[in-house]
């Protein structure tokens, strides 16, 4: 039976990395296109989100490209938090086109779409221990490789938009204003 159904893979990608690269290869098999949310638009230069919406679709974009995934099958969609659960899911809804299943292993995203009776699949987790946002970004502050965790595309650019000087310089703010 052919696929005909359109997915939707929602993270924050602070930063890409290679785990993110796996699920969007999983989800690229089970539907014939898929919409990347980044979510959290709206927030940067903080120690858990230190990119920037746009500097987040360059990433992706770059290693998605690298790893050869077809550009006509996927598109990147900014989206951007809301004040209440209930209203991101009507965000989510009005910002993304159509769509039929989403792709998802947040506890909390699932619940909230599950509520409004949309298909949601878990994707498999490729070494969670080690791809993960919070252990690239805890590599990058502890002067530990963290690039092998990212795809080389991705690792490029946060060097070239000193990605690792913003990280480093996010938890030194963090632990002044304590």
């Amino acid at each position: 039976m052919p696929k005909k159904e359109v997915g939707l893979f929602v993270g924050r990608f602070q930063p890409f990395h290679s785990g993110h690269l796996a699920a969007v290869e999983h989800a690229l098999k089970q539907v014939n296109y898929l919409y990347i949310v980044v979510g959290s638009a709206q927030r940067s230069h903080e120690r858990d989100n230190p990119f920037t919406a746009g500097e987040r679709i360059m990433m992706i974009k770059a290693a998605l490209d690298e790893a050869g995934v077809d550009a006509r099958k996927w598109m990147l969609i900014p989206v951007h938090d809301a004040e209440s659960h209930s209203v991101w899911t009507a965000t989510l809804r009005s910002t993304v086109p159509r769509f039929d299943k989403v792709f998802s292993n947040d506890t909390l995203t699932i619940r909230l779409l599950k509520e409004e009776g949309i298909d949601v699949e878990a994707i498999p987790y490729l070494n969670r221990s080690e791809y993960s946002a919070t252990n690239v970004r805890t590599r990058i502050l502890e002067r530990k490789d963290w690039e092998k965790l990212v795809p080389p595309a991705v690792a490029r650019l946060v060097k070239e938009l000193d990605g690792v000087g913003r990280v480093r310089s996010m938890i030194n703010k963090d632990t002044e204003a304590e």
